[in-house]
């Protein structure tokens, strides 16, 4: 019996080559299918040693118990709509295999993509060839998507669901999102004359990124910036317009680069202990408050920033005593003496 057409073969090997299948994995798949198929329509075969065999050539199934043909008549209405069946699932598989072997290799990059649903938690994206899913864990704080919304998300990883299903996961709060996009900004980067050493977030809120550069005379703040700040301007448009970036220089040193990851505080001293990894970070009084930065984010960063635990020690003003002043505490320092001696005498 022939379940399909004369043309089952070409039709075969164009889909296979056009799809990357396996012709043989295409027709071992066939024939289970039509053999479960055929045990669904005769129950009372299910306790018997069946085969299914499916000619490459012109489609025609048949049903074997051991090797006698036990096909029924009119059983190729049914093999060749499950034949149809199994070569679409086939391709609908191939053709999701090809595109998550594509994301696979973008993992660790960014792209541009458009929200095609939000359900009040999870946002979905359109990233080109396929769907990815932004959790609620890795969304901007108070960050809102609507649909057609164009967003900068970066592929953190695919992984496969409770359900079975491959996902592409993507990121909006992802430290590497901020390196990444620097990277298409700053052409110096490109180019291996500046580079990144350290990026840390507090996504929506504040970023600290530290740049060095390998060319002596090249200034790895300044290019990171842009002229009139165009390009840091850039990346924080693309965060939401909501994160401030703060670049700071690298420095080996680890007063120096304490103090600089510190901005945009002005410090006094540091103290540093380099094996406990501790250090006390000395301050005037104004300054404690931009060093410690609201709620606690500017030291947090910079501390994740360095590796060094910090501890921002207030440095008390001293009051400067002017002379008139001096001469009043004097005299009164001395009639408290003359009182105290007079009380001693009595």
């Amino acid at each position: 019996m022939t379940i399909v057409k004369s043309e089952f073969a070409l039709a075969l090997n164009q889909v296979a080559t056009e799809r990357g299948i396996s012709v043989d994995d295409v027709l071992a798949s066939i024939e289970a299918a039509i053999l479960a198929a055929y045990k669904k329509e005769y129950p009372d075969k299910f306790g018997e040693t069946l085969i299914a065999k499916i000619s490459r050539e012109n489609g025609e199934a048949r049903i074997f118990k051991d090797t006698k043909d036990i096909t029924p008549p009119g059983f190729g209405r049914i093999a060749a709509q499950t034949a149809k069946q199994v070569i679409l699932q086939k391709i609908r598989e191939a053709e999701k295999k090809t595109v998550f072997s594509h994301y696979r290799s973008q993992v660790g990059t960014i792209t541009k993509g458009r929200v095609i649903r939000y359900d009040g938690r999870n946002a979905y994206v359109d990233i080109g060839k396929a769907e990815g899913l932004l959790p609620r864990e890795e969304q901007i704080k108070n960050e809102r998507y609507q649909v057609n919304d164009s967003v900068i998300v970066y592929i953190k990883e695919i992984i496969e669901d409770k359900f079975g299903n491959t996902r592409i996961i993507i990121s909006r709060i992802e430290p590497k999102l901020i390196e990444e996009l620097f990277k298409r900004e700053v052409p110096e980067m490109g180019n291996g004359t500046v580079q990144i050493k350290k990026v840390v977030r507090e996504p929506g809120e504040r970023a600290k990124i530290a740049v060095f550069s390998t060319q002596s005379g090249v200034d790895p703040v300044g290019a990171c910036v842009g002229q009139k700040g165009i390009r840091v301007q850039t990346v924080t448009d693309e965060l939401g317009g909501q994160e401030k970036i703060d670049i700071i220089q690298w420095n080996s040193d680890d007063k120096l680069f304490i103090i600089s990851a510190l901005s945009p505080a002005k410090i006094g001293s540091v103290e540093i202990d380099t094996e406990t990894k501790k250090a006390k970070v000395h301050v005037d009084e104004q300054q404690a408050p931009l060093a410690i930065g609201a709620k606690g984010i500017n030291v947090n960063l910079a501390a994740r920033l360095t590796g060094f635990d910090l501890d921002i020690v207030q440095i008390q003003p001293k009051i400067e005593v002017k002379p008139k002043e001096k001469e009043e505490k004097k005299i009164a320092e001395v009639k408290t003496e003359s009182k105290e001696e007079k009380e001693k005498k009595t």
